[in-house]
């Protein structure tokens, strides 16, 4: 990805005199062309990288402003090597491959203890514990196309079951509330829309290329309008399913309600999603109030057994 290659090609700067485009190139296994637009980048973020013709000529950070790469503390490093990892358990790359190798040889020799410690106190796994098999591959075909500026076609199942045949531009590749998702414009909606990855089937990388258009990063933090379509709802919990009811909420909306209940503020959206989180509960739990939502959550049960009475 092309931040990770940017933060490695300037902690090779850092640790060399002097490098080569084509020498960079095959180090990243990139163009060189690719390799001069990084360098614009790395300049217009503020670091002055000269460039000299001829033999033995290359890219240089500026002398008068070359950092000592000790400037990077036991914790930088830590942390930059927890993002990689990371992200290079789950999408595979010789690019974030490169990265890693790049950063765990700009430590020094004294430190390397030290931030293998660091780096094993948090463990990102973004990995899902069960669900669907293709994930990972899914993910290295769409950063394949994302990559080449090719199409993905593939089927998409949507709101209420609806099955569609999607050809799609990929901009984006999103990770959201441990759910992967790309963005991309659909050739069939002829808009932007955000996919989610579990819900397509068949995902095929076409050779059609596309010309990128101008893109937005979609709206992921819906938390202002939640507040204004959330209500409370009042629930009455046994015990043995606390642990599942504080993914929606906090502790300080429970009370006890004996030695074995709690009644719990609950926050709700009046829509079949909300709804499958109740019947999900079981008989562990209770629509106390309000009273319409309780009514809705005893015609859905109804529904429900009505199919094993058939």
């Amino acid at each position: 990805m092309k931040i990770d290659r940017l933060v490695s090609i300037i902690m090779v700067l850092l640790d060399k005199e002097r490098i080569g485009a084509q020498e960079l190139a095959d180090m990243f296994e990139v163009s060189p062309r690719t390799i001069y637009r990084d360098i614009d980048t790395i300049n217009m973020a503020g670091i002055p990288i000269r460039s000299t013709s001829g033999v033995g000529g290359g890219f240089e950070i500026m002398q008068k402003y070359k950092i000592d790469k000790n400037v990077f503390s036991t914790a930088d490093l830590s942390a930059i090597l927890m993002g990689l990892s990371s992200l290079s358990d789950m999408i595979r790359g010789s690019e974030l491959i490169n990265a890693l190798a790049k950063v765990r040889s700009f430590i020094p020799a004294g430190k390397a203890n030290d931030i293998e410690i660091k780096i094993n106190q948090i463990c990102i796994d973004l990995s899902p514990w069960i669900g669907n098999q293709n994930l990972k591959s899914y993910l290295e075909i769409i950063k394949t196309a994302l990559q080449d500026c090719r199409l993905v076609s593939f089927e998409y199942i949507a709101h209420h079951g609806r099955k569609t045949v999607r050809t799609v531009e990929p901009y984006q590749l999103v990770l959201k509330s441990g759910h992967w998702y790309f963005r991309g414009y659909c050739h069939i909606r002829n808009d932007f829309r955000l996919f989610r990855l579990s819900r397509i089937s068949n995902l095929q990388i076409k050779e059609e290329k596309f010309i990128p258009r101008d893109y937005q990063k979609p709206v992921l933090d819906f938390e202002e309008i939640l507040e204004t379509m959330q209500t409370t709802i009042k629930i009455r919990i046994h015990k043995s399913i606390m642990d599942r009811v504080l993914d929606y909420c906090t502790y300080e909306q429970f009370s006890p309600d004996g030695d074995d209940y709690y009644i719990v503020n609950f926050p709700f959206i009046e829509n079949e999603y909300y709804y499958d989180i109740l019947l999900g509960f079981g008989d562990k739990c209770e629509c106390l109030e309000p009273l319409y939502i309780r009514a809705g959550m005893k015609r859905r049960i109804h529904d429900v057994a009505a199919i094993y009475e058939n």
